[in-house]
């Protein structure tokens, strides 16, 4: 069989966009934070991960055009070899600093990270468990590793009990890396961390959690899922990304000095890629001063996000309730979210639909996430339109 028969053959995106339902690849024009123009119309972003707002901050623009006019667009490099710079440094040093660990690695960006960390400390013979709903990029980081030889094993969904039935099959003479999102990123549930520390200590396993929802979320001023528990000290390594409340791109794994120096010189995914750019990393080091200068960029940002699940609640629709700025709406079957996903898009609300596989049948979700840059105008006007869209399709009375 020819392999692009399979690419040929797949044709239900181009039957969804025949239908104008298409919700993916929506061309933004010009981002402003809370209002974006997007094919030539402003529309309420209520889906973008820019959790702080800072993406439009004057700071960080500001920070990215003079590391440009100083170092140049790239680093024409690896940071093994060539591509390191002095902002590189600075930023990883701020970071550990920040989330309480002896060091930080940056990678060019979070998936990579994930990817890098899981591959460059499990080898043959070693665990990977993951839990069931991790992002991709912590299973595919799994499975790098499994070609790798090491084992991957998954456990149920945030059960803290299932997890200590699959710890007890595997060999107490294997290497085990527990790895969880701190925060997932479809329900905005936190991770039961104080249990999968326990286990960990009881199997003698190692612990990676995946902040890139949760920092500049939660814990203490936006210090993530080990500050939300007061964990930072049993916490093996955290690693998070640029491209949420840090408005930029690139990711970062902190950890032990020794384990960071250890990933600095077996990581492919870092050894052979090309370092994070200077207007990515100067953008990144200032939106981590904004948020140590001003915590109440995270207590507005939450606030906004209870505020939502309130009035969503309040209307009658199935909400998720968790403490972050993810506020999915369950709205059942593919077709009624993507129908509804185009009438709210209509309306000037735009929100990201959310459907098999990425979600089970019959869950599919407008999937809304908020930022403390929304104003109550804002807010109100999704509200408002969520509620007509919602009559209208009989979801809410």
């Amino acid at each position: 069989m020819d392999l692009f028969q399979r690419c040929i053959d797949f044709t239900r995106a181009d039957e969804v966009k025949a239908l104008g339902l298409y919700p993916y690849f929506r061309e933004i024009q010009e981002n402003e934070g809370p209002v974006v123009s997007i094919e030539g119309r402003k529309v309420i972003m209520a889906g973008s991960n820019n959790y702080l707002g800072l993406t439009a901050h004057p700071r960080v623009r500001q920070a990215a055009i003079d590391a440009i006019n100083k170092y140049g667009t790239g680093c024409s490099g690896s940071r093994y070899l060539t591509g390191t710079i002095d902002l590189h440094i600075r930023l990883e040093e701020a970071l550990a600093k920040f989330l309480g660990y002896e060091s930080c690695l940056l990678y060019s960006t979070g998936y990579q990270t994930a990817l890098g960390v899981i591959s460059g400390l499990v080898s043959k013979g070693d665990y990977v468990i993951s839990d069931k709903e991790n992002h991709a990029c912590i299973i595919n980081g799994a499975m790098l590793a499994k070609g790798g030889f090491a084992e991957f094993v998954r456990y149920k969904h945030n059960d803290i009990e299932d997890l200590e039935k699959t710890l007890k099959r595997i060999p107490d003479s294997a290497g085990k890396l527990i790895v969880t999102d701190g925060v997932f990123s479809v329900s905005g549930e936190v991770v039961e961390l104080p249990g999968i520390i326990e286990m960990a200590e009881k199997y003698g396993a190692r612990v990676l959690v995946d902040d890139a929802h949760a920092t500049g979320v939660i814990g203490e001023g936006g210090r993530g899922t080990a500050s939300l528990y007061n964990l930072t000290h049993k916490t093996d390594l955290t690693m998070g990304t640029f491209s949420k409340s840090f408005a930029s791109l690139g990711g970062f794994v902190a950890g032990p000095e020794r384990v960071i120096n250890y990933l600095k010189h077996h990581s492919p995914a870092l050894i052979f890629s090309a370092s994070p750019t200077p207007a990515s990393c100067a953008a990144a080091l200032v939106a981590l001063e904004i948020l140590q200068e001003q915590p109440e960029l995270v207590t507005k940002l939450i606030s906004n996000s209870d505020k939502m699940r309130k009035g969503f609640a309040e209307l009658g629709f199935n909400v998720y309730h968790s403490p972050t700025g993810i506020v999915p709406i369950i709205v059942g079957d593919v077709d009624t979210a993507l129908i509804f996903w185009r009438k709210l898009y209509d309306k000037g609300v735009f929100v990201n639909a959310f459907v098999p596989p990425g979600v089970p049948p019959n869950m599919s979700m407008m999937r809304t996430s908020y930022m403390a840059s929304h104003e109550d105008e804002h807010l109100e006007k999704i509200l408002e339109v969520f509620a007509e869209v919602g009559k209208e399709l009989g979801l809410i009375s």
